[in-house]
């Protein structure tokens, strides 16, 4: 039996492994929101910030506070980018734009909000060194 019942088991363990992923509904929900998820989609590009939108978009900087500080864009508040999924719900206003330095930690936490059904999350591309050097409107 010694080395049979394992290597059974183990084989076991493998063959129903994936109808057990089949299941998983986070699974499903990325493959979902993948399977209809356009090319720009969740992405909003620095030259699109003009004033209009400044007016109805609460802007969500995912950096540290200590970086937030240090220089933001107007009017944004200050939310970390792997707490902002799950407050996305309580922030305010029909778009939401959020940000990092260059758009990578925002990036996660804006498909991670989007999983979860916020739709109106946008992620600045090129973040705050993309507004800064392109940015259409810069607000007083």
């Amino acid at each position: 039996m010694g080395v049979r019942f394992p290597a059974m088991a183990l084989g076991l363990i493998l063959s129903i492994g994936p109808a057990i992923a089949q299941d998983d509904p986070v699974r499903d929900a990325v493959l979902d929101y993948m399977d209809f998820a356009t090319h720009h989609q969740g992405i909003i590009q620095p030259q699109q910030l003009d004033e209009s939108l400044f007016q109805v978009a609460t802007f969500v900087d995912t950096r540290t506070p200590e970086d937030f500080k240090a220089g933001h864009i107007p009017g944004a508040v200050n939310i970390d980018w792997r707490a902002f999924p799950g407050q996305a719900g309580d922030v305010p206003g029909d778009m939401i734009v959020v940000y990092c330095n260059t758009g990578t930690l925002s990036a996660q936490a804006a498909f991670a909000a989007r999983l979860l059904g916020h739709d109106h999350v946008v992620m600045l591309q090129g973040g705050l060194a993309g507004w800064r050097a392109d940015g259409a409107y810069r607000p007083q």
